[in-house]
């Protein structure tokens, strides 16, 4: 491709909005262009890498056996309905009506999409397991798109999913896919940590994440140095510590009731620590949660009966319900482990007026003893042993009585109060133990590329998918799910591979292996590029010819910009040589014209070879 004949829209500043390397460089480097709030359009340049990432993805999933299918982008809320998800999903879902007042919804996920067609064919299980992927448009009505491509409304997703007979059967495809994504990461040129991870609103049990690192990363990464635990901090545990007294000892049981303190004015637990001149591991903090579509059955705690059941094919559910989680005053909630807990779409803070409304106190006096909602309790205060009994965490306990300006002390968990649910909600942080090997867990800020999970039958059963199995019994199957941000990784590569003058494209991802700059596109230095372009080309390696009137400046600015792996630069004081520069080099090599075409043929190769290495 000779520039004169490529569209090529450089800008010597991005714009003010682009704070990351990567969108300020797909914005100057003329990858992408803006045309609304999260919503970005790809002009050739981009499109070149975007495909080529693609492409590999494509390769490596058709290795292990998975079909390309393409799902509608726009698809009907029947089916949304039938999951379940129609409600729940919340409004990042964009929704629409047909001229016939037919319920549509502009994807933002496939696993309905998918489940809807399989089930249509579906009859045996000589069928399974089913292997299916797309490349497709997605939408998601994020609240604050930003960072360019890296969290767009409008996005390119891969998603694949499997449909099995059997547990054993989605372990591998699971596991199969699991070694696909290490090696596309690989032959992208991204270092990926593997982490455990939260399903959220996809459903399941097994999730894996594939991160990569990154100082403006979404997600908070756990990590063992010594073991090699990995986990998102939505999902991390750590290994239990010892509640302690004043005393730094051990906590001792009480026989002494429960009884109020007087407490006023103390509200928080940096207030409670100077009023009771005590330890805040020795404080049970009490919190109301309001919850979205909690999918337990309240109906076996006394509290829970009040909130609303709506009963639905897909799985019953409670629109909206509050909770009380109970936690050791020096630890906070996650937030993301609660909603899973409680197998809700969404879990936030209930405001003041329902805080007094089910706690019967103001914030900082909420208690146990007096709160008219369900109790989530962390097993930092209470913990459940093999056998299903309660055992308690802490003892002689102070926390909220339940009535403004009220604390109690002698509190006994298990004693004064039990649990509606006994869960692990606390929030690991940085310096907790690993929970394999006790070692200090460190931080770091990472990205989210790929996802794996295993849905288990979320969504085949409340879809109504069944087959016949060997014995003829109608049966339903198992699903996984597996995806690739398509977008997110493209600019994860140029995060990952810059500098001061611009991108440098990994030799896989690259728009153009190889650029051609002579000085002037004129007489012997014309020839001697048009051959080493014609040579390059007859071999099959991809190379922009920089033909424009322009300053070498210029030229030499825009392809180091744009990220081109190698440089050919065509000089009429250096011939018969030519100057042979990689673009991670810091100086160019004086090479012979005619052994050019060979020597760069060879550089993209090797460069591939080492990508593609196992």
């Amino acid at each position: 491709m000779k520039t004169s004949q490529y569209y090529i829209s450089t800008l010597r500043e991005a714009p003010s909005e682009a704070v990351i390397a990567s969108h300020k460089l797909m914005l100057r480097a003329g990858l992408v262009r803006k045309l609304a709030n999260g919503l970005y359009a790809y002009l050739p340049t981009g499109l070149r890498s975007l495909n080529k990432v693609e492409k590999i993805i494509r390769e490596e999933l058709d290795k292990i056996g998975a079909m390309e299918i393409k799902i509608p982008v726009i698809q009907p809320g029947e089916i949304w309905k039938e999951s379940g998800r129609w409600e729940t999903m919340g409004p990042q879902m964009l929704k629409a009506k047909t001229r016939g007042e037919q319920d549509m919804v502009v994807s933002p996920t496939a696993e309905e999409g998918y489940t809807a067609l399989v089930r249509e064919a579906l009859s045996s299980y000589k069928q399974l397991p089913v292997n299916l992927y797309q490349i497709n448009t997605k939408y998601r009505d994020e609240i604050r798109p930003r960072y360019g491509v890296m969290r767009g409304r409008e996005f390119t997703m891969m998603d694949a999913y499997t449909m099995n007979a059997s547990d054993e059967s989605l372990d591998e495809s699971y596991n199969a896919y699991e070694k696909a994504y290490f090696r596309i990461f690989k032959r992208l040129g991204l270092k990926i940590i593997p982490v455990k991870a939260d399903s959220g609103a996809m459903g399941g049990s097994g999730s894996e994440e594939f991160m990569v690192e990154s100082p403006i990363g979404d997600d908070t990464l756990i990590l063992c140095d010594k073991c090699g635990y990995a986990a998102n901090a939505e999902k991390a545990a750590c290994a239990p510590d010892v509640a302690t007294g004043n005393d730094g000892k051990p906590q001792v049981k009480t026989d002494l009731p429960f009884e109020d303190v007087a407490t006023p004015n103390v509200f928080s637990i940096t207030d409670m620590e100077k009023f009771f001149n005590a330890s805040p591991k020795t404080f049970i903090k009490a919190l109301i949660y309001k919850v979205e579509n909690c999918a337990l059955d309240l109906s076996k705690d006394a509290n829970g009966k009040q909130f609303k059941l709506v009963k639905d094919p897909a799985g019953n559910y409670y629109p909206v319900s509050y909770f009380c989680v109970l936690i050791r005053a020096d630890l906070d909630v996650n937030e993301a482990k609660l909603a899973s807990a409680l197998k809700a779409s969404a879990v936030e803070l209930a405001n003041d007026e329902e805080v007094l409304q089910y706690a019967g106190a103001p914030h900082g006096f909420v208690g146990p003893v007096t709160a008219k909602v369900p109790l989530v309790v962390d097993c930092s205060v209470i913990t459940t042993a093999d056998d299903g009994s309660l055992v308690a965490q802490m003892h002689d306990a102070i926390t909220g009585a339940g009535k403004e300006g009220y604390h109690i002390k002698h509190v006994e968990p298990i004693r004064d109060f039990k649990p509606f649910l006994n869960a692990d909600v606390r929030l690991v942080k940085e310096g907790d133990l690993c929970p394999n090997c006790g070692n200090p867990f460190h931080t770091t800020k990472g990205n989210e590329l790929g996802h794996i999970f295993k849905l288990g039958q979320k969504y085949t059963k409340s879809m109504n998918v069944t087959y016949l199995d060997i014995n003829g019994k109608a049966t339903i199957p198992t699903m996984g799910c597996y995806g690739i941000g398509v977008d997110r990784t493209l600019a994860s590569i140029i995060e990952n591979h810059n500098d001061d003058k611009g991108i440098i494209w990994t030799m896989s991802t690259a728009p153009f292996q190889v650029c051609i700059v002579p000085i002037k596109y004129e007489g012997q230095m014309k020839e001697t590029a048009d051959k080493i372009y014609d040579e390059l080309t007859r071999a099959g390696i991809e190379v922009l010819l920089d033909d424009r009137n322009e300053r070498p400046g210029v030229k030499f600015a825009d392809m180091e910009l744009i990220g081109i792996p190698l440089r050919i630069t065509v000089g009429e004081k250096t011939l018969p040589n030519i100057e042979f520069k990689p673009r991670a080099a810091t100086e160019a090599e004086l090479v012979p014209a005619d052994k050019a075409a060979a020597k760069a043929e060879q550089f993209v190769r090797d460069a591939l070879a080492e990508l593609n290495a196992e």
